[in-house]
C-alpha cells in the first residue's frame, strides 16, 4: 500500500450513541503497533465523506438512523469506495443502514445503500438487549468465538448473495429465526456486537486489517489485555447460562 492507510469513522454525530467509534481506533493502534503508519479521521455528516480505505459505522437512534442513511446515499462516496475495494464494518444500525431496507420507529420503510443483500423490520417481541455468544459458520472467515452486547429491536433477513457471519449460542442475533448473526459480502461486514465488537474480538480487527492491507497473515501482538476482557465476557454468560438453568433442590 502507497500512503498510510486511512480509516474513517462515519457520521459520529449521528452514529456514535454506542461507543461503536472505538472501533475505529481499535484498527488504527493495531496497525500502528505493526508499523503501519495510519490518518484515523472522524467524518461528521455536516461534511463530504472522505476517501478512506476503512470505513466504520456505528449504532444511533431512529431519527439520526434516517438521516444518516439518506446522507450516505446523496453523498455516494462510500459506494464509489466499496466498489473499489475498501472494507465496511458496519454495526447494529450501520448494519441496518448497508442492506437494502430497515425500519424506523413507526415501522415505516426506509431504502439502505444496498451494500449487503439484506433487509430489516421491526420485531413483534421483546427488543434484543444483552450479551451475544455466536461461531463462525462455514462460509466466513474461521475466527475464534465471538462475543459482544447487542441492543435492537430489528429482525434482519440475508438473501442469497449475504453470508451469515456466525451462528448465536447465547443472545439473539439477527432475530429473523434462523439463529444467525450478522452478515458479510466481499468485505463488506455488518454485525449487531457493540462492545465495541473490536475490542473484544482482536481476531475480527485482525480480518479486517488484512484485507485492507491485502495482506493474509497478520504478525501477532500481545492481545493478553484483549483475551482477559473476552475471558471475563464469555465466562459472565457462561455463568448466567448456569444459574438460570440450575436443578432446583427438591424440598420434602
Amino acid at each position: 500500500m502507497s500512503g498510510p492507510l486511512r480509516i474513517a469513522v462515519v457520521y459520529p454525530d449521528l452514529l456514535g450513541t454506542y461507543g461503536d467509534g472505538g472501533n475505529g481506533l481499535i484498527l488504527a493502534r493495531r496497525a500502528e503497533w505493526r508499523g503501519h503508519e495510519v490518518e484515523l479521521l472522524q467524518a461528521p455528516s455536516d461534511g463530504a465523506l472522505p476517501g478512506a480505505d476503512i470505513y466504520c459505522l456505528g449504532g444511533g437512534e431512529d431519527g439520526p438512523q434516517v438521516r444518516a442513511a439518506r446522507t450516505l446515499h446523496d453523498d455516494g462516496m462510500l459506494a464509489r469506495r466499496v466498489a473499489e475495494g475498501a472494507v465496511v464494518l458496519a454495526v447494529c444500525a450501520g448494519y441496518q443502514i448497508v442492506g437494502r431496507s430497515y425500519p424506523d420507529a413507526r415501522g415505516d420503510r426506509h431504502e439502505g445503500i444496498g451494500l449487503l443483500d439484506i433487509s430489516t423490520v421491526n420485531g413483534s417481541g421483546p427488543r434484543a438487549v444483552g450479551e451475544v455468544v455466536a461461531e463462525t459458520v462455514e462460509g466466513a472467515p474461521r475466527l475464534p468465538t465471538l462475543t459482544g452486547f447487542e441492543n435492537h429491536g430489528g429482525h434482519t433477513t440475508l438473501a442469497e448473495s449475504a453470508v451469515p457471519l456466525a451462528r448465536v449460542t447465547a443472545g439473539v442475533g439477527n432475530g429473523d429465526g434462523s439463529g444467525t448473526e450478522g452478515a458479510l459480502a466481499g468485505r463488506v461486514l455488518g454485525t449487531y456486537l457493540h462492545g465495541p465488537v473490536l475490542a473484544r474480538n482482536p481476531a475480527l480487527a485482525d480480518l479486517l486489517l488484512g484485507w485492507a492491507l491485502d495482506l493474509g497473515d497478520l504478525p501477532p501482538l500481545d492481545d493478553g489485555a484483549a483475551l482477559e476482557l473476552r475471558q471475563e465476557r464469555l465466562g459472565g454468560v457462561a455463568g448466567q447460562a448456569r444459574r438460570r438453568f440450575r436443578p432446583r433442590r427438591r424440598v420434602h
